[in-house]
């Protein structure tokens, strides 16, 4: 027997990867890994008794090259004996609907197939080819995301399903450095398919993979794999022991507060509770909730959270409010004027500029200076609207309104109150009680000047 395949043997025993006489499915791309996790489950499963079916996604991203590996995979499927399973799927079609990345997309659709096809055939197990340097890539990937102990940890030998928690995903060759696999498919003579988007060096692991490590380990940590993987062990290891401290912590908050526990196991708390309420548990929204009960947070135009004394977050649907399609067209041709709109008086005043080194007017509240030729005529007064953009002083680009109310912890309601001021084209360049637009600006080049005077009645 090879010593690839009683490496893999050993590993599966070890971390009780597989009964005997159970279906695997085996998920192959018809790339180098996945057709050696496909050899060496085939040379295992005679002694084993497995019966294993091929599954193969085509994600329709290389045209005929996609093609071309999903006949590949049923070719040597079909020489191999298996059943067969292929789906395909257009990835980047998905990834526009859906506001995701072409790679979150395929691995969103990969994995529902995976899980139906273990779901029609009766599977509960499915065997995926990651190995150890796919682990210390998804290490850098998630250090440079920001991500806590339990995403360093990487990888598991075996996790259910992303897709359905009834289906567990096994990783055989986790254990194996990618030069193993290459050294085994030459020794056996073993065909596979080769993907020219593994170079593309738009996408982050790419880069990771072809210029980051090769870098580190020439230059810092020739065995970058080895000290990577012990340093994932010891974050995994101390992050599970985090997580059964925070779920021991249930049964005793009446002997221990919640600003008594420790910051790490505070933050694992407030991370399950609000995986609880399917909320995103980010770094900064962790960190509001734990630093102050009953800090009221908005994470959605509906939804407001905060947290009680004892670490619970609970939260509450804001009532519907609609968006008020009244606007107000407003000539600024004359040198002055006044108009209401929205419980607001707004008075304005066209001011000539004496030279380009006149000093800017001070701030005042109630009151902005505009370049009046940037603004120009009509303009219109209305309020927020679904999509709007601002650029306010301050920020590099413009972002969406919402999420400005959002920072300005703006209640919902009274955002819809707030009166907004744009161009004849669109472009607001004033919003109620917030900072003035950095597009319309007075600057050297400006002739004259638009004071604009506001107050609620």
């Amino acid at each position: 027997m090879s010593h690839l395949v009683s490496k893999v043997e050993q590993a599966i025993q070890a971390q009780y990867l597989f009964k005997p006489n159970q279906f695997i499915l085996v998920a192959v791309s018809g790339g180098l890994d996945s057709m050696v996790l496909l050899h060496v489950l085939c040379r295992l499963a005679g002694k084993n008794g497995w019966m294993l079916a091929v599954a193969h996604f085509n994600h329709l991203l290389r045209g005929d090259g996609s093609d071309a590996d999903a006949e590949f995979v049923r070719l040597a499927t079909a020489r191999l004996g298996l059943k067969f399973i292929s789906e395909q799927r257009d990835v980047q079609q998905f990834a526009r609907a859906h506001k995701l990345s072409v790679e979150m997309a395929a691995r969103n659709l990969r994995h529902d197939f995976l899980a139906r096809t273990c779901l029609t055939l009766g599977i509960k197990t499915m065997a995926l080819a990651h190995h150890a340097d796919d682990q210390v890539e998804l290490f850098f990937l998630r250090m440079f995301r920001g991500a806590g102990g339990e995403g360093l940890a990487g990888m598991r030998w075996s996790s259910p399903s992303p897709s359905d928690e009834t289906i567990e995903v096994v990783r055989p060759l986790l254990g194996l450095l990618k030069d193993d696999l290459q050294n085994f498919a030459k020794e056996e003579d073993i065909e596979f398919r080769s993907d020219e988007t593994n170079a593309q060096l738009d996408i982050e692991r790419n880069r990771i993979r072809h210029e980051l490590l090769p870098l580190i380990r020439e230059r810092y940590q020739p065995a970058l794999v080895k000290t990577a993987l012990r340093s994932m062990e010891i974050i995994g290891a101390e992050s599970d022991f985090v997580r059964k401290s925070a779920r021991s912590w249930e049964h005793r908050k009446n002997d221990i507060a919640f600003d008594q526990l420790h910051p790490a196991v505070q933050r694992q708390w407030l991370q399950m509770e609000l995986l609880k309420l399917e909320i995103i548990p980010e770094f900064d929204l962790i960190e509001r909730l734990r630093s102050e009960s009953g800090q009221v947070i908005m994470v959605s135009p509906e939804l407001t959270i905060w947290r009680d004394h004892q670490g619970n977050i609970k939260s509450h649907v804001v009532s519907s409010v609609t968006f008020d399609a009244d606007q107000r067209t407003v000539d600024l041709s004359a040198k002055e004027g006044q108009t209401c709109f929205g419980g607001v008086t707004i008075m304005w005043q066209i001011e000539e500029r004496r030279s380009s080194s006149e000093a800017v007017p001070n701030a005042v509240s109630g009151c902005e200076c505009f370049d009046a030729r940037k603004v120009g005529s009509p303009i219109v007064l209305r309020h927020w609207r679904p999509g709007d953009r601002f650029h306010p002083i301050g920020m590099k680009t413009p972002v969406k309104l919402q999420n400005l109310f959002t920072n300005e912890k703006i209640p919902r309601d009274r955002r819809h109150e707030l009166v907004v001021a744009a161009m004849a084209q669109g472009d607001i360049f004033w919003v109620e009680g917030l900072r003035m637009s950095a597009q319309f600006k007075l600057d050297n080049q400006t002739v004259s000047g638009l004071k604009w005077t506001w107050g609620r009645e």
